[in-house]
């Protein structure tokens, strides 16, 4: 035969940014790739490669779920263990089955009183949320009362705005961060939205959400910005991001207004991405991202930093 197939291959190795176990997956390989990665064995069983060896070509690195519990937690304490690449259907803390308290379980009727309690706690709409960063703003004030929109960043909110409104959804509310840019930016998208709601808040404020990896050669705050900011955008990431309330019986369409590394650090967490990985993402000025949550919390995003409504000369990332 011109290859034979490796049955399987076992060996430890670690998970990049999320951490973990890892095992190698059976696929063809040729005669002699295959004295390569097996080696000499007294029965049919391949030999382990040695824990610090690379894989040999032709092998897939892929998380194991069974280890997945066992992934080191290098992340800050109020970041949650990551999940080595696989999904986690309770992200949101909303999973049906996690809300149910199977101690009042009734032994007679079993999985039936289980079913009938289930479908009280799942969720039934689906959740739009648009994540809008702010436009241009002056970034030689020196407080953030002085950081206020420029004429082409008021320019771009307009630009917004319009799109917003020629999506022809009924969004149900705009939350905002309470920083001067974000709420200027507001009030002019708000315009396009009549009757939309508005509300501020400061869990939305930009900041330092994680360490990034790699890490950045230009921007480097101190440890306190990190441990002081981290915490309150999870929170406002644990506040926002998540699958609709069991009582909602539509779908929702919402704006939250604030910042980039508010946004890409949000991204990341409702993909379930590595979230160091936030500054790898770059977005412009006004742009929109859209992430959907289902009903059975799978998540989607559907745009990512869009800014295809403006004409080229008004596009910025400052």
């Amino acid at each position: 035969m011109a290859f034979r197939r490796v049955v399987a291959v076992a060996a430890a190795a670690a998970c990049g940014l999320a951490g973990g176990s890892v095992f190698f997956s059976a696929v063809p390989l040729g005669k002699q790739q295959q004295q390569q990665v097996v080696g000499k064995s007294s029965g049919d069983a391949p030999v382990p490669l040695p824990p610090s060896a690379a894989p040999p070509p032709g092998l897939l690195l892929l998380s194991s779920p069974a280890n997945a519990a066992s992934c080191p937690a290098t992340a800050p304490g109020w970041l949650e263990k990551p999940n080595c690449g696989y999904w986690d259907d309770n992200w949101d803390r909303r999973e049906p089955l996690a809300l149910m308290n199977l101690k009042k379980k009734n032994e007679e009727t079993g999985e039936e009183e289980d079913s009938s309690r289930l479908a009280h706690y799942k969720a039934k709409a689906t959740r739009h949320i648009f994540l809008i960063r702010h436009s241009q703003y002056n970034t030689d004030g020196n407080s953030d009362k002085e950081r206020i929109l420029t004429k082409l960043g008021r320019e771009q909110a307009e630009l917004t705005g319009q799109r917003l409104a020629s999506l022809g959804l009924k969004f149900d509310k705009i939350v905002h961060s309470s920083m001067t840019r974000a709420t200027e930016t507001t009030n002019i998208i708000s315009k396009h939205l009549p009757g939309v709601k508005k509300s501020s808040t400061d869990l939305l404020r930009e900041g330092a959400p994680i360490e990034p990896n790699p890490p950045s050669s230009h921007w480097k705050p101190e440890a306190v910005q990190y441990y002081e900011d981290g915490a309150r955008i999870e929170a406002a990431f644990r506040n926002y991001i998540h699958r609709a309330d069991v009582k909602q019986e539509e779908d929702s369409y919402e704006i939250y207004v604030c910042h980039a590394n508010v946004i890409r650090y949000i991204v990341c967490r409702a993909l379930q991405f590595p979230p160091e990985g936030w500054l790898r993402i770059s977005l412009n000025n006004g742009s929109i991202t859209h992430l959907v949550i289902r009903p059975s919390g799978k998540v989607a995003l559907r745009l990512l930093g869009d800014t295809g409504f403006m004409p080229p000369e008004k596009i910025t990332r400052s």
